[in-house]
């Protein structure tokens, strides 16, 4: 049975600490499936366990077993789990995926503390605007209207937007609401989804965290699986498989098919010209490639650039927390000045 839950990363990275640990201490398979699946709180993973664990029972071998559950398990995780079965080294490879996989946990980790801020603030900004424009500004309409003086400008504008919130606000919201749907639901559709992922990375500042996490993502998958003695070309296969943007995806399959024309990586990247995998990473593979040491390069470049990551994660919110609060700051100054200035002028004009 496929069970359509997916399973959550750290448990999975947790199971697989475990198991290794199990094996080690000479527990066989089953004894440590069944009992990881007994102490496992989430019930779709606990499904997909007792599932495997019935395989396992039956004859199966673990990465055949594990592959029928794709929502659960990747092929990176199960071309490793293969290796180690067809050498014997189930336990080494169990311990050396769940080292990778803690790292590559850590790696998503930096990409969404990076981008926590910027969308808290920007989320309230949003929220604090949709009020003020649907419960505040309508009523000012009827305030500013009693004023027998010169309107200024500010107060004009605020005046035209609170009128169109009064006559027009719900449907204007509602309609953005489906623009937003509609949107997403098109940026999904199998002929768009390349070129927002290609768009993705084209955006400023966060478009470069993005395509930093892909190659080192990249970078660690691929060098494990060539450490682990997978073949390149299976390894490229592979690895693209476990991107989740397109872009990347679509070069590394393109790449795997100038492999099977003889020609090596770097080549390759040259020939083709990726924008998307920098100069650093081309001579890097070459230079794996000549003395044979491409799995420690691509190790090195997976390392190289979680670093980078870092630096950016802290520079993007130091540059973008001061943008965010000019903004704001200019927000609330228009809207203070278009309703104290009317207010200034009529107090002046009853004094005098």
């Amino acid at each position: 049975m496929n069970f359509p839950s997916r399973v959550k990363f750290l448990d999975k990275v947790l199971f697989t600490k475990h198991l290794a640990t199990m094996i080690k201490a000479g527990i066989p398979l089953a004894e440590g499936i069944s009992t990881l699946g007994e102490e496992t709180k989430s019930k779709s993973f606990k499904k997909i366990l007792a599932a495997v664990l019935y395989d396992i029972q039956n004859g199966q071998a673990l990465a055949k077993s594990l592959a029928r559950h794709p929502q659960g398990f990747d092929h990176l995780y199960i071309s490793l789990i293969e290796v180690g079965e067809a050498s014997g080294t189930l336990e080494e490879s169990l311990d050396f995926l769940a080292e990778q996989m803690g790292k590559d946990y850590a790696l998503r980790r930096k990409i969404q503390s990076a981008l926590l801020y910027p969308g808290l603030v920007l989320s309230a900004m949003v929220i604090m605007g949709g009020f003020i424009a649907l419960f505040i500004l309508p009523k000012l309409v009827g305030f500013f209207a009693a004023f027998e003086v010169e309107l200024p400008l500010a107060t004009k504008v605020l005046l035209w937007v609170a009128t169109l919130m009064k006559d027009r606000g719900v449907f204007l919201f509602a309609s953005l609401l489906a623009l937003l749907t509609a949107t997403s639901t098109i940026v999904r559709l199998p002929l768009v989804k390349p070129q927002w992922h290609w768009l993705q990375l084209k955006l400023p500042l966060i478009g470069k965290l993005l395509a930093y996490g892909q190659l080192a993502r990249f970078s660690r998958n691929f060098g494990v699986l060539l450490k682990s003695g997978v073949p390149v070309t299976k390894s490229l296969e592979t690895t693209a498989k476990t991107l989740s943007n397109l872009k990347f995806k679509n070069d590394l399959l393109e790449i795997g098919q100038y492999l099977l024309k003889g020609k090596n990586i770097s080549e390759a990247m040259k020939d083709k010209k990726f924008s998307e995998f920098s100069g650093i990473v081309t001579k890097m593979i070459s230079v794996g490639e000549k003395t044979g040491k491409l799995d420690e390069t691509l190790l090195y470049l997976g390392d190289f650039y979680e670093a980078e990551i870092d630096d950016i994660a802290k520079n993007l919110t130091s540059t973008l927390e001061p943008i965010l609060l000019i903004v704001l700051g200019l927000a609330v100054g228009f809207v203070a000045l278009a309703i104290i200035t009317p207010i200034y002028e009529l107090t002046g004009s009853i004094r005098r």
